[in-house]
This record gives C-alpha cells, sequence and structure tokens, in this order.
C-alpha cells in the first residue's frame, strides 16, 4: 500500500509539473519583436530566424549580435537601437533557438552559431558587425575560418566559452520531458532572471527594468526554449577559437569594450586580448556585461566613428 501511494504521489507531482509548465507557456505568449522596426525573416536550415531592420537600406550596415544566455534576444541593443538607425541601417537577428526565431528540438553548438553568424552577414556588403560575449566568440571563429570580412567589429566582452563543458548528462536532465521542463521553469522565474542580471549582467540591475525583465521571462518560457538552454548549460555552445589570433587577423578595425564590473571575463583579460590582437580597448565604468544597455550614451560616444573607418 505504501509503495503504490509513493507511486501515486509521484506520478501526481510529475503531473503538476507539466500543467505547470503548459500554464506557464501559455501566460507567456506569443513574443513580439523586441525592437522597433522592419520585421524580417531569414530561412535557414529549414528554421525561420527572425530579425529587425531599421535605418534607412542605403546607409552602411551595422549587425548587432546579442549574447546568449537563458533569456536572450535582440532586445539586449533596444538603448541603443534608434540612436544607431539614425545613422546606419541596423539589422538584429533572433539566433536560432532564442527570442522570437524557431527553437526546434535540435543539437545546438558552437559550430553551428559560427556557420549561422557566416550565412547570416553574407547578405550584406561589408557590414561591421557589434557583437556581445559569447556572439563575440562565433564572429571570431567564423574570422579564423576565414567566413567572413566584416568592414569593423565591435565586441563586447567577448568569450569563447561561458559554461565548462561539454557535458552530455547536464544537457541531457535539461532536454529530458518534464524534469527539464521543471529546471527551465525554476531557473528562468523572474526571481532567477533578476538575480542573474544582478549578479554578473548589470553594474546596477535597476537598469534592467521591470519591462525588460518580463520580456526576458516570456522569451524563455516560449515553446521549445529548453532546447538552446540545455545546450548552453551542457557548454555545448562555447566555440573552439584562439580569439587572440582570430583578432589579430582580421582586416578591419577591432574595438573591444568591456565594462569595469564584468567579471565572467574581467577588464583585465580584455585589455591583455586587446594588445596582443592590436585592438582598441574601452574600458567603461559602473558598468557590467551589458555596457551598451546599461550605459547607452557612453557606449554610443566610444563607437562613435569606428563602425565606418577612414
Amino acid at each position: 500500500m505504501r509503495l503504490f501511494r509513493t507511486i501515486g504521489v509521484a506520478a501526481g507531482a510529475v503531473g503538476l509539473a507539466a500543467v505547470a509548465d503548459r500554464a506557464l507557456g501559455a501566460y507567456a505568449g506569443d513574443l513580439e519583436p523586441p525592437l522597433d522596426g522592419r520585421r524580417g525573416t531569414f530561412r535557414w536550415r529549414g528554421m525561420d530566424v527572425a530579425y529587425t531592420e531599421a535605418g534607412d537600406a542605403s546607409d552602411p550596415t551595422v549587425v548587432c549580435l546579442h549574447g546568449v544566455n537563458a533569456a536572450g534576444s535582440s532586445g539586449e541593443y533596444r538603448a541603443v537601437w534608434d540612436a544607431l538607425a539614425e545613422e546606419y541601417h541596423v539589422v538584429a537577428p533572433d539566433f536560432p533557438g532564442f527570442g522570437c526565431s524557431d527553437r526546434p528540438p535540435i543539437d545546438y553548438d558552437g559550430d553551428l552559431y559560427t556557420a549561422f553568424v557566416a550565412a547570416f552577414l553574407e547578405r550584406y556588403d561589408e557590414p561591421a558587425v557589434i557583437a556581445a560575449s559569447l556572439a563575440g566568440g562565433y564572429v571570431a571563429n567564423a574570422l579564423a575560418r576565414d567566413e567572413i570580412d566584416p568592414r569593423a567589429l565591435v565586441l563586447v566582452c567577448p568569450s569563447s566559452g561561458a559554461m565548462p563543458g561539454p557535458n552530455p548528462w547536464a544537457r541531457g536532465v535539461v532536454r529530458a520531458p518534464l524534469l527539464g521542463d521543471l529546471l527551465v521553469d525554476l531557473a528562468t522565474s523572474r526571481y532567477s532572471i533578476r538575480r542573474s542580471n544582478a549578479d554578473h549582467g548589470y553594474y546596477d540591475v535597476e537598469a534592467a527594468d521591470d519591462a525588460w525583465l518580463d520580456y526576458q521571462w516570456r522569451s524563455a518560457h516560449q515553446r521549445g526554449a529548453k532546447h538552446a538552454v540545455a545546450a548552453f548549460v551542457g557548454g555545448y555552445l562555447n566555440v573552439d577559437v584562439d580569439l587572440e589570433a582570430a583578432l589579430a587577423d582580421a582586416d578591419g578595425p577591432v574595438t573591444l569594450v568591456w565594462g569595469s564590473a564584468a567579471e565572467t571575463t574581467t577588464p583585465a583579460e580584455g585589455r591583455a586580448l586587446a594588445d596582443a590582437a592590436g585592438a582598441d580597448f574601452v574600458e567603461l565604468d559602473r558598468t557590467a556585461l551589458v555596457p551598451h544597455a546599461e550605459r547607452p550614451a557612453a557606449f554610443l560616444d566610444v563607437i562613435a566613428g569606428r563602425l565606418v573607418p577612414l
């Protein structure tokens, strides 16, 4: 009798978890683009990749690539988007598995995102690129493979890896039915997202207002969100690239922008990378991993004139 009761309790818990996950997904609703502009879709490897563009199409193109985390999206550029659109033709995709893009249950990894970066940039004539954190690693990897030749690069706290790995066990647990859904729901609660923002994303978490927190939460609870998150947690979204060598070989100018309080990769590491690669280095005080979101005016001052080299 006790065994049957235990089984019943377990089954009930699983059922409640499934119901809760479906309820959260329904409450999150369909995700709207986080940036103002013209919405487009890039069909790539059977996936619809969402992007937003703004500004005059005859102006120099700047492609903005967002960082990778459980709630990542092109909305990371919301604070600088309108100002950039006044001078450039700006384009910002949501990486496959994130934001408004398709999130199929595939094996996401760093090579997939490197290939996506190369394919997306190929659509434009000599684009400049702004890329944040792990997206900077994908850009560097595509450079190392001679797959891209950007006009100029602005990399914000670039990294080749954010998690140890690869760890197939961790990825498998997060991708598992029901259990994985429950774990992702817990890791992407509003409390958890805000804590992550405060822990390493922002110098002052108040810069991430309630509207942005709500968008991050809704993005993290879209159907299929757990698959890219599983790859991230398992370390599969890391990329094997020598950042120093790749950036040193770039034809156009390279600028590295670092938040003074960044911990995932520190300003000291950033300065050493810039010196070794022959890149410009700028440290923005009172910012952490997303200085472009936290101090947009200062960030825009830093990159002024760097996206269209003389």
